[in-house]
């Protein structure tokens, strides 16, 4: 009886100087907001009876590992769709441990369990498939298809009027259609709650400008055709862009009336050709041609000689975006170097899911440096121009410390 007394103090004892361990660990790094709306007993009723917009929901126990392996993701897909005031979509969680009456009420018997509650008091859809980011967008996305458009062409009770004019976009037709002439393009995705305002009013403007030929409006669902999106380096939605003969000739910032959008397209129309050259030789905004864009088909061929420094992303994380400026110069640094890389991958997008995996990437960003195919380590310095630059210098001279090998 006494060893199992002190077998058990031990255990508490252990178990306290750990969770000491982590808290200090934690108080350490400044952890980022959680946007996840908080669901408990007291309010999951009334919030989920009177919300204008659907509520996915994630049923968890703390002590569930697999839990713990979606909490990132499931706070990622919070900041994208809990910021927006006019998104159609909150993301929530109720701990089932702590509101048990409620997870009994929605019959969750295994950890997570992930349940779409539409705004019209449907019967909630059970998330089955796998939990990473694409996959979950692509559902939402999925349960909000027939509402989106529904707004965007009418009731269901009114015959819905064509669309004149617009062009629609896709993977298929994209290169084809847009490499000659003048484009004007929407790239959206279906839940974005600004996107869904200015659809009628994209509409409008496709059809006051149907009969003119010398300008083509269209849009490109950035959930279905990522790889264009990434191609142009959308990063918020909507993103409308002017293009000319396939290239990017400028982003459009100004209001979002019919009336200021046709004075736009009057002015890029207007604008000399000397004038669209000079805008083709600035950088795009973001990271530029300097940056190597990498996918699961090319990341082998690309890191086989030399050094290359890559950072796998996300496109909504915020360390990721505050560090666009430096990576960008640190490339500009070595575009004249032809022994030295600087490539970024997005791990987001469904075809690079395994090669993210496969890199052992755990967090955004993450940054690793390869040299002659082959991972020498992970840079865990200081994201600015100059620590990168001597990093990377170092390892390119061969200068680097044993102990980051």
């Amino acid at each position: 009886m006494k060893l199992k007394v002190l077998a058990f103090i031990f255990l508490l004892i252990s178990c306290t100087i750990a969770d000491e361990e982590d808290n200090k660990i934690e108080a350490e790094e400044e952890p980022e907001k959680d946007h996840t709306l908080v669901l408990t007993d007291e309010n999951f009723d009334d919030t989920i009876k009177s919300s204008e917009t659907a509520i996915f929901t994630m049923f968890y126990a703390p002590w569930c590992g697999h839990c713990t392996r979606l909490k990132p993701t499931w706070s990622q897909l919070a900041e994208m769709l809990n910021t927006q005031d006019e998104s159609r979509v909150r993301i929530a969680k109720v701990d089932c441990t702590e509101n048990a009456k409620t997870c009994s009420d929605n019959e969750i018997t295994s950890y997570p369990t992930l349940k779409f509650f539409k705004a019209n008091g449907e019967e909630p859809v059970k998330y089955r498939s796998t939990r990473d980011l694409p996959s979950l967008t692509q559902f939402i996305n999925d349960q909000l298809g027939a509402s989106t458009e529904e707004e965007e062409t009418g009731s269901q009770d009114a015959v819905p009027a064509p669309l004149t004019g617009l062009i629609e976009l896709n993977e298929k037709n994209f290169h084809e259609l847009t490499s000659k002439g003048k484009f004007f393009v929407k790239f959206y995705a279906p839940w974005c709650g600004h996107c869904q305002k200015l659809s009628p009013i994209w509409n409008d403007l496709a059809s006051a400008l149907e009969h003119d030929e010398s300008v083509n409006i269209a849009k490109i669902d950035c959930t279905e055709h990522r790889p264009i999106c990434k191609d142009f380096d959308v990063k918020g939605y909507p993103t409308l862009l002017w293009l000319e003969n396939g290239k990017k000739v400028d982003k459009y910032s100004g209001s979002r009336t019919v009336e200021d959008l046709k004075d736009y397209v009057e002015k890029r129309l207007n604008t000399k050709s000397e004038d669209t050259e000079e805008k083709k030789e600035i950088p795009e905004e973001g990271e530029g041609a300097a940056v190597l864009s990498l996918s699961g088909d090319s990341f082998e061929q690309a890191i086989k000689e030399d050094v290359t420094f890559i950072k796998f992303f996300a496109p909504w994380c915020g360390h990721c975006k505050r560090m666009i400026p430096a990576w960008h110069e640190l490339a500009k640094k070595f575009i004249n170097d032809s022994k030295i890389k600087i490539a970024k991958v997005d791990c987001t997008l469904a075809e690079n899911r395994d090669l993210c995996s496969a890199q052992d990437v755990n967090g955004f960003p993450t940054i690793f440096i390869y040299r002659n195919g082959e991972k020498v380590t992970e840079y865990n310095g200081d994201r600015s121009l100059e620590d990168m630059y001597d990093f990377v210098k170092k390892h390119a001279s061969g200068d680097a410390p044993r102990d980051e090998l």
